[in-house]
């Protein structure tokens, strides 16, 4: 088999499963992109196995310590693994995230699943050559009416791969509802966004719905409405949900009709909103899209963080709530954490901790591999200066 012999010191010696091209020694066999290669340390000494492709940064990607091949055989049984995961901790496969990529050691792949409708992205080249093998071991453990092959992600570049999306199983199933936390949603897995809901923030829903009882809410980049809905549906007095783009404001006005709700839409970029906003809101959400995806951004991301953190805290009077999250694994929680507490000085404010928020458990995090703890939330309250 041909393979790979690493530098000493690489990461792959700490427990992570990457391999970029600068820690590698020598390359022997003559591997060729998406195939199957073994690792070997400076001594000679098997590392694994791992997928190889040449044309991305991340050379290699193991995904197994021993000596294994990508058949049919394995994708079941890795899948198989994900899933029963995901049934010990009590999450419904019927809406869950089944397959997260290294956190369930099959790296680049993605299998999120709406009841009888899957969503599936490819996002390395060796997975996006056996997508017939997946889509028959995920037929065989699942039986689903349908597979989206929804390979729109600009993670796919870094491969050398097109996007797309296409139907690898059934027919495009049209808008389907689902329903989380006891709310409605209306989702197209072929035609709407991502692939469908952010399956990781609906824990987070009800951990700051909590806070909103009688209170009046502003939810910032609001998507389809989850945080504002959560909210609503927990008794808040006024729910204001804001967001640039006109397709999520009205996703988020029908979802909240179909679930008889009420809450005011606003199609506004949240900057300039909150820089015109009124002090009128007691819990305010921040759930932004990245504002980074790589770290040369990162600077210009804090700096985005910053206002909109001194913005909304400057809206909080003694009592009110910051909700706020970031979802690039770049911006550290500690730096994260740094930036909010900086906002609060600047804005002369004191924030007291009440709740810390992630990612469900439907999206695990591996410890070695920080890229896999990407989301980190804060819940504080603006309290009196001391």
């Amino acid at each position: 088999m041909a393979g790979l012999i690493i530098q000493p010191r690489a990461r792959i010696f700490h427990g992570h499963e990457w391999v970029y091209s600068s820690e590698i020694k020598k390359t022997f066999g003559n591997p060729q992109p998406g195939d199957v290669i073994t690792l070997k340390d400076f001594r000679d000494r098997p590392l694994g196995t791992a997928i190889y492709n040449p044309q991305s940064q991340i050379v290699a990607r193991r995904f197994s310590r021993r000596k294994q091949d990508l058949d049919k055989d394995f994708f079941t049984r890795r899948i198989r693994q994900a899933i029963d995961y995901r049934q010990q901790l009590g999450i419904s496969p019927a809406l869950a995230r089944l397959v997260w990529s290294e956190s369930d050691g099959i790296p680049g792949l993605i299998v999120d699943s709406y009841g009888d409708h899957l969503v599936m992205q490819t996002l390395t080249f060796a997975m996006d050559q056996r997508k017939e093998l997946i889509r028959d071991a995920l037929i065989e453990l699942l039986d689903p009416v349908s597979i989206v092959l929804r390979n729109d992600s600009p993670f796919r570049k870094a491969e050398g791969l097109e996007p797309g999306i296409s139907m690898l199983h059934g027919t495009n199933p049209g808008p389907l509802e689902v329903v989380a936390n006891d709310i409605c949603y209306e989702v197209d897995l072929f035609d709407g966004q991502k692939t469908g809901l952010y399956l990781d923030q609906f824990q987070s829903h009800q951990e700051v719905a909590k806070f909103a009882k009688g209170k009046r809410v502003l939810d910032c980049f609001c998507n389809q409405g989850g945080f504002a809905l959560s909210c609503a549906k927990a008794g808040a007095a006024k729910v204001t949900a804001v967001d640039i783009s006109e397709t999520a404001c009205q996703a988020a006005r029908e979802n909240a009709k179909r679930n008889a709700l009420d809450i005011e839409v606003l199609n506004q970029n949240v900057f300039n909103f909150l820089k015109k906003a009124e002090a009128e809101y007691d819990l305010i959400i921040l759930d932004p899209p990245s504002f980074t995806r790589n770290k040369k951004t990162l600077v210009d991301a804090m700096r985005g963080y910053k206002e909109i953190h001194l913005r909304a805290i400057k809206l909080l009077d003694k009592g009110g709530i910051l909700s706020t999250f970031c979802c690039s694994h770049h911006a550290s929680r500690e730096l994260f954490l740094e930036n909010i507490a900086n906002a609060s000085v600047d804005a002369k404010k004191t924030l007291r901790m009440v709740a810390e928020h992630a990612q469900s458990g439907d999206h695990p995090v591996i410890v070695t591999i920080p890229e896999t703890s990407y989301l980190k939330g804060f819940t504080a309250e603006v309290i009196p200066s001391r």
